[in-house]
């Protein structure tokens, strides 16, 4: 042992401890990097599930024979499933009509039939026959503003409509002839059987750029329109 040197014995030597909090850090970033990774994930899928479920609506709602209301450059589209003898669809038309004038030129609105109720498809038929005499909105109107008048019990009965269409200036004769056409019999049949492939089951029910209403409401049939309009201009 070299002279000078003194050694200090029983003092312990302190080992250095490796920190875990940076360890802890890195662990709780990486998770919620995962999370929020999983999350984006998610929300893309959903979108595209939600787009392929429109296109595929579509084939069921583009359809020549609808009657419709609207610039044909319109990008958002509307398309309603109505029952003239159906109470709500009465109550929503001027809800929708709102809708149309709040977003003047960028709506265009397509009618589709779903005659539920009992007796309504012969009010349908009264609708294409009148539009072979270009008074299908005045019809459609007249019709929906007098329904408690010729549909009691929501059953709809053909001979209380007819008093009141008459200051629409419409051949009642020629109406009579033409609602029971084959043309008119494909018409709804096409309508009954897409209305049967979208899954509708009551009305009215929309279809916003071929986008089912989440749930039923005007708050959700508004938020489903302002969203269109917004992604489309």
């Amino acid at each position: 042992m070299k002279k000078g040197v003194k050694i200090k014995q029983g003092v312990p030597v302190k080992k250095s401890v490796p920190m875990k909090k940076p360890v802890f850090i890195v662990s709780a970033a990486l998770l919620l990097l995962v999370f929020v990774l999983g999350t984006l994930l998610y929300k893309s899928e959903k979108l595209d599930k939600s787009a392929k479920m429109a296109a595929q609506n579509q084939t069921f709602l583009a359809r020549e024979h609808a009657p419709r209301l609207g610039p044909a450059d319109a990008k958002v589209h509307i398309v309603e499933f109505l029952d003239p003898a159906c109470e709500t669809c009465r109550s929503f038309y001027p809800f929708v009509k709102d809708l149309m004038k709040a977003n003047r030129d960028k709506i265009r609105l397509f009618l589709r039939y779903a005659p539920f109720h009992a007796g309504s498809d012969n009010v349908v038929r009264i609708l294409e026959a009148a539009r072979k005499q270009d008074k299908f909105w005045e019809t459609l109107e007249a019709v929906l503003a007098t329904q408690p008048r010729w549909a009691p019990n929501h059953r709809a009965e053909v001979e209380l409509l007819w008093p009141q269409l008459g200051n629409l200036g419409l051949d009642f004769e020629r109406i009579k002839r033409d609602m029971y056409t084959p043309e008119i019999d494909r018409v709804i049949a096409q309508d009954v059987a897409d209305a049967k492939a979208l899954n509708v089951t009551k009305t009215p029910e929309f279809f916003v750029n071929g986008r089912p209403l989440p749930s039923f409401g005007y708050e959700q049939l508004k938020k489903l329109v302002d969203d269109a309009v917004a992604k489309a201009y």
